[in-house]
């Protein structure tokens, strides 16, 4: 037989789309070309394919290859298609039977040894492997990744001659099966933090309804602790997220898998350009919003960050995904993360702060302050739903603070909430769209007139004034109240500080 056909799976964004190696073998001069659009690492495949066979004791062919990777016309990238074209060229030229490759897809570079070593994009590959029906082939290092897609027959490869052996039916390649993750990271706990009330509730009502928030306040006042403790609180991720996340951190070659079922938390630094931020590249590749999806991320001393990057969270806030063109492709990953920042008063840190003595001392004029949160812009602020002040606590008050409530407590409060609202509207109240909020959020006549006049004397824009209504269903809900009454929304416009109009 001088014709192979094998399949395997490209990687594009958190997608694997399905590739097919056509291999003919025809009379001519010995070479071997790779055709269908072929990145210049797939075309260096050549060399380490033929090494590869040779140095595993089999024949490679001394006759005209040609390798066509279908369809032409997506991009190949990567060496993930070695193991492919080899198994490929050995079918084609009779070395190993072709029985089995309809029902199997093979994934893995080649070393010059023939040994498989790991590519990116396992897990995809894996989840897309499983829908068509098909086993997968992997590295030995990748197996316990690709092990997470449970309905996948997954087979774990060390060289060249295990998988040729397999193929033979000689000797079955072991099985990748799904073990359950060791005991969770110890998460940061709530209760180590002192005072700070206000915060603390702010932080818990962001937990509650998925809600955006920026603490401000001097430097030491606990925003980066509290800010900390904010998975320790959320609930417990559901596989289908866990999953959609790992995905996310297999395409970037980043080790999860004995952390999938756990929340991300990402902090990038603030000199992060905005390729770093959303994702970008030559070669798209996720960016830490992608990397934080279904979880945290955290944004300290906000304004020093460069005013053209936090603007592009814009829309990864509203749409839950970020899409990166190219002129060959457009990538999409997914975005749906909670954002939690901070930032100081003013560029010295302490306006509205005193000194242990009772002295100011921030000597930042007014127009230094102003310039400085300016930084922000108001569409940025407008999708931030909670402005949450953080002071200092005075070292007496500090010492004579009570325990407060441990992580485990407001988790379970926040787990009731949110089961009540995926009940509702199988989404989180900060999903709703303007439609669910006129459907779930009535006021009565004497509110809506209250909520109008407040949206006007404090020069609120029409995006604040939803929010405010997601956020005060979000209070309701925590009280376990069907409707949303007068003190859920004094207290949602409350938290509404920063955007107000001087």
């Amino acid at each position: 037989m001088s014709l192979a056909i094998v399949h395997t799976r490209a990687q594009l964004g958190v997608e694997a789309p399905p590739v097919t190696v056509e291999v003919h073998l025809s009379n001519g001069l010995p070479s071997l070309a790779i055709v269908g659009m072929p990145e210049t690492a797939v075309k260096e495949s050549k060399d380490r394919v033929r090494s590869a066979i040779l140095n595993s004791h089999l024949e490679f062919p001394a006759r005209r290859i040609t390798v066509n990777l279908a369809p032409a016309d997506l991009p190949k990238e990567g060496g993930r298609y070695d193991l492919a074209i080899a198994i490929g060229i050995l079918a084609a030229s009779g070395q190993v039977p072709g029985e089995l490759l309809a029902g199997l897809e093979l994934i893995g570079e080649l070393a010059l040894s023939g040994e498989v070593r790991p590519v990116t994009g396992t897990l995809p590959a894996a989840l897309a492997a499983g829908r068509a029906g098909h086993g997968l082939i992997v590295a030995a290092a990748n197996a316990p990744e690709a092990a997470l897609a449970r309905d996948t027959r997954i087979y774990s490869a060390d060289n060249l001659l295990r998988v040729c052996a397999h193929l033979h039916q000689r000797s079955e390649l072991p099985g990748a099966e799904f073990t359950a993750p060791p005991a969770r990271r110890a998460q940061a706990e709530l209760a180590d933090v002192k005072g700070q009330q206000q915060a603390k509730r702010a932080l818990e009502v962001a937990a509650s309804g998925g809600h955006n928030l920026l603490m401000f306040g001097p430097p030491g006042t606990g925003k980066t602790m509290l800010a900390s403790r904010l998975p320790g609180i959320l609930p417990a991720i559901d596989e289908h997220d866990a999953l959609e996340v790992a995905a996310v951190y297999s395409v970037c070659g980043v080790e999860h898998t004995p952390f999938w079922l756990e929340r991300p938390f990402r902090a990038p630094h603030h000199t992060a350009s905005a390729a770093a931020l959303v994702g970008g590249g030559t070669q798209p590749r996720p960016g830490e919003i992608s990397l934080a999806h279904g979880g945290v991320l955290f944004l300290d001393e906000l304004p020093e960050f460069q005013r053209q990057v936090l603007e592009v969270l814009r829309e990864p806030l509203e749409s839950g995904e970020i899409r990166i063109s190219r002129a060959r492709a457009q990538t999409c990953y997914p975005a749906r993360f909670q954002l939690i920042a901070a930032m100081n008063p003013c560029p010295c840190g302490y306006h509205g702060g005193s000194s242990a003595g009772g002295d100011t001392r921030c000597r930042c004029t007014s127009e230094q302050i102003q310039r400085y949160r300016n930084k922000i812009s108001g569409p940025m602020l407008d999708r931030i739903d909670l402005h949450v002040p953080v002071h200092n606590i005075p070292p007496s008050e500090l010492n004579q603070a009570p325990p407060g409530e441990s992580s485990a407590t407001v988790q379970a409060r926040v787990s009731r909430t949110v089961a009540l609202q995926q009940q509702r509207q199988q989404k989180s109240n900060a999903q709703m769209n303007s439609r669910d909020i006129e459907h779930f959020c009535p006021l009565s006549t004497d509110d809506q007139q209250f909520l109008e006049a407040a949206v006007i004397r404090l020069g609120l824009s029409t995006r604040s004034y939803y929010r405010v209504l997601k956020v005060a269903r979000t209070l309701a809900d925590m009280a376990q109240q069907e409707s949303i009454g007068r003190p859920q929304l004094a207290e949602a416009l409350a938290f509404r500080t920063l955007d107000r109009a001087p």
